[in-house]
Parts: structure tokens; sequence; C-alpha cells
């Protein structure tokens, strides 16, 4: 398979919370890692050039809707609003709760309706990216990842989270991997970063894999679902991102 530094030919741009959540969050692979690519991991993203609604540029890149990206074994696409009962049926586990910053429990068909639906605005007004996570292997939505950008300050915060049912496979490293590419090659940002809850090393391991280096704790933080946790804090800029894969 083909891998290219995906450029589009006019001037082009991009919510989530964090390692511990998409708007709501938590997640994980070998990924197709070729040592001759900028873009970094995995098939080359697909992006439409053109404007959005408004004829605002996002950042370099001139694009009519959310980009959808390809790796070996995902599709990262938009949702639909068809995908809310999946999303409710996934992150209404208690568990995904307990790991992410944002979502609740319970959590209703409502929310997740409500939520889905903020998401074009989002893009919109440049806040961020959201994408579902669509696996060939599993034959649907299993969980979700994106960008919660702050344009100004060239930075963005990665989250995501994984339908328990498909933990432990490698895919939210797969996800991760690939919306940081995204956001270094085409959103052309200087910095990404994620947090987690200390009770979830799993999604430090994650973390360390993208790349990201550990840049403290917040001791006790944050009450989730009763209990007050610690909060781990990653980032990676532009120049380490970028140097690690001219090696690879």
């Amino acid at each position: 398979m083909r891998h290219a530094v995906v450029r589009l030919n006019a001037p082009g741009h991009f919510r989530l919370t964090g390692a511990e959540g998409f708007g709501h969050s938590g997640w994980q692979g070998r990924h197709n890692l070729d040592a001759a690519t900028t873009t970094a991991i995995l098939p080359q993203p697909t992006l439409t050039a053109g404007r959005d609604s408004s004829g605002r540029l996002f950042e370099g890149y001139m694009v009519t809707g959310l980009p959808t990206l390809h790796t070996e074994r995902l599709t990262l696409r938009s949702f639909d609003a068809s995908d809310a009962p999946a999303v409710q049926r996934l992150a209404g586990d208690r568990l995904i709760a307990a790991t992410t910053m944002n979502i609740p429990h319970p959590y209703d068909l409502k929310m997740a309706q409500e939520w889905i639906a903020t998401h074009e605005d989002d893009w919109l007004q440049e806040r961020a990216a959201h994408f579902a996570i669509a696996s060939h292997v599993e034959g649907g939505l299993i969980g979700a990842v994106g960008l919660r950008l702050k344009l100004e300050h060239s930075t963005a915060e990665l989250g995501y989270w994984i339908g328990k049912p498909y933990w432990g496979n490698g895919y939210a490293t797969e996800a991760a991997k690939a919306t940081v590419a995204f956001g270094f090659n085409d959103l052309r940002l200087n910095r990404i970063h994620a947090r987690h809850f200390g009770g979830n090393p799993a999604s430090g391991r994650v973390l360390q894999k993208t790349g990201m280096q550990y840049e403290g704790c917040l001791r006790q933080h944050v009450r989730k679902l009763g209990t007050i946790d610690d909060v781990e804090l990653y980032g990676i800029i532009a120049s380490e991102w970028r140097a690690t894969h001219a090696k690879a």
C-alpha cells in the first residue's frame, strides 16, 4: 500500500477533551508505520478540497466537511445521526464513564443524539474534529477519537474512547496515531497534548505509543463517579514528532 504526505492544492484545517474523553473519552497496536513517510503511520488520509459553507479557510487547507482517514484496520469518519444507538450502547457502559473525563453515567440515547448534533458546528467554527472509529474487522462503530482545537495557539487536545468489547486489540493506538499524524501533517499544529486518569494506566501506554512524553501529574484533581483521582499529562510538539518519523 502506498503512503504519502497529504497536501491540498489550495491553502486548510480543525473538539474533544483529551485521552480521557471525546466531548464526553478512553483508548490502544501495530500500525503500518512506514519508514519512508512523513505522514507517519498509516495509509494516507483522504481530504476534499474546497471551502466550508462560511467560506473560511482552515489553516492552510480549504475543506468542505470533516475528512475521512483510513488506517490498516479502521476508518475514521464523521458521525451520523444513525450512529446514536451504537454510541449510547458503548458509551453507556459504566466502565467507559469511569475512565473518561466527560462521559456521564447513566448515558441515554438523547445524550448521544445531542452530542452528535454538535459536531458539524464544532467543525465549521474551528473548535474540534470528531471522528467515529469504524472497524473493518468488527464491522461497525467501536468508539470515537478527535482533537479539541485552539488554533490561535496552534495546539489541540487529543481524546478518545473505545467500547469495552473492543479493548485489548490496539484500536485506540491505531486511531490515536492516525489522528496525531493528521494534526501535525495536515492541520499544521505545533503541539498536541492529552490527559488520563491515574487509575487508567492503559491510556498512558497508548499516549506513549503515539510519541507523547509524560509532562506531570495533577494530584487528586478530579472526582468521577464518587472517586477522586489524579490526572496524568502528556504532550508532543511537532518538531519532536517529525524527528521521530524522519528516523523511522
